[in-house]
């Protein structure tokens, strides 16, 4: 088999392939001779038939299935001789096919890039590290408490935090417009998920009374037909209800599913969930910035088949999370092709760093990833056994993994600044 090989790009290839006609012949002849033990022909008993009339009655077909077998193993041969590594199914047009002749085709085809990786001790990272402190946890048991925050009416003006039950009717330039009426509304002061403006201007209000307040929208209000206009709302007030916050007892701990060992065991709780939402945290932020150091450090020319592939994938996922069912709705591609670039290069970067340090997956690793996983549903075990049973879906959980140990490798060997955090500025948690 003679082959040539010519480089039409910085990772495409043109590929020549001429596979001599003795070879077509003999498997041209091996399939007939097969056939011809098996072949129903009329007048002639099974397997009786000569091989001229096999051959007169199958030749072309035969002809056919032997070519297009031929050029696909004979590339497989080819690639393997040149020590080439395809990314993607190769272009083949054939060339010669005619019986008796050799067979001639061009494969035209991408392979996957060398890659050059900097030393793994050049590398400049920062890591993240925080803890969770009795203040944090102080913090989210207040945060709990007035999740249960109960409201009992007064007679009082509101004041801050009050809870606050109005009628209320919007109007621009003397005009009600839609959207802008409310029955029995509740506001809390100074909880921000109304217009600041119409908060602040029911504190000091009291039960049955009413008042106009002025209230200008933002510029990029959600609305646009209200963005950047003054507004004015006619607001009757009905009712002002102050809070208050469950004690700190049995019963609150109850609440959380905690029936045994008090206020204490709900910190111990408390703490263990932060605790896990942190470690979380720290290795998603610390996993990106090696991740992001590394597609810096290290340029590679990703195959063009690969990056549609990608994107196409990409695409996919997002008419899913969306779900979009019909292709009309698949978003462009433009959004997609430097993330799908960067999946790519970074998969290829992983790889050739497990290759060179030798990395094996650590079972305990994919184990403690599949608890990780399977632990926020309500019953983790049976789902850990769908998993267990899915050979793709622990592929995936195998690679996370994985993954994972070659992040861990790379801040044991790089150049690592600690940062220190504190657990509100990493969870944005605000007690």
């Amino acid at each position: 088999m003679q082959i040539s090989v010519e480089n039409t790009g910085k990772l495409e290839r043109r590929m020549q392939v001429q596979v001599p006609a003795e070879r077509v012949s003999q498997e041209i002849a091996t399939r007939l001779k097969e056939l011809s033990r098996t072949a129903r022909l009329k007048g002639f008993r099974p397997g009786k038939a000569p091989i001229t009339v096999i051959r007169q009655q199958f030749g072309q077909q035969v002809h056919r299935e032997v070519i297009g077998e031929l050029m696909q193993s004979s590339f497989a041969e080819a690639v393997t001789q040149n020590q080439l590594s395809p990314a993607g199914s190769p272009r083949i047009e054939p060339t010669s096919v005619a019986e008796g002749q050799d067979l001639t085709y061009v494969a035209t085809f991408e392979v996957f890039p060398e890659v050059a990786l900097q030393p793994i001790g050049s590398l400049a990272l920062e890591r993240a590290t925080a803890e969770v402190t009795d203040a944090d946890v102080d913090a989210m048991i207040e945060r709990l408490r007035k999740q249960q925050t109960k409201y009992s009416p007064v007679t009082r003006p509101a004041a801050d935090g009050d809870k606050v039950s109005v009628d209320f009717v919007g109007s621009l330039d003397g005009e009600p417009f839609a959207g802008g009426k409310g029955e029995s509304v509740p506001i809390v002061i100074g909880e921000g998920r109304m217009l600041a403006q119409l908060e602040q201007g029911l504190a000091g209000a009291a039960g049955g009374e009413s008042r106009e307040i002025g209230v200008d929208f933002p510029p990029d209000y959600r609305a646009t037909e209200l963005a950047g206009k003054h507004a004015v709302f006619k607001v009757d007030v009905k009712s002002v209800e102050e809070p208050t916050l469950p004690a700190l007892d049995d019963e609150f701990c109850a609440a959380f599913g905690v029936t045994e060992g008090g206020v204490s065991k709900l910190r111990e709780d408390v703490r263990a969930n932060m605790q896990r939402e942190l470690e979380q945290n720290l290795r998603n932020r610390n996993k990106a910035a090696v991740m992001d150091k590394l597609y810096q450090a290290n340029p590679v020319d990703v195959p063009n088949s690969l990056l549609e592939s990608q994107i196409r994938d990409m695409q996919i996922e997002e008419m899913r999370r969306t779900g979009a069912k019909d292709v009309s709705q698949a978003p462009p591609r433009e959004p997609f092709v430097d993330p799908a670039r960067r999946r790519i290069a970074l998969g290829l970067l992983i790889n050739e760093i497990i290759r060179r340090e030798n990395i094996v997956l650590d079972p305990a690793r994919s184990n403690a990833r599949l608890d990780e996983m399977v632990g926020t549903y309500g019953d983790p075990a049976a789902l850990k056994r769908a998993y267990l049973q899915n050979a793709d879906a622990m592929r995936q959980v195998q690679s996370l993994a994985l993954e994972d140990q070659v992040v861990d490798f790379i801040l044991a060997h790089a150049q690592v600044h600690e940062k220190r955090h504190t657990f509100k500025e990493l969870m944005n948690f605000e007690g």
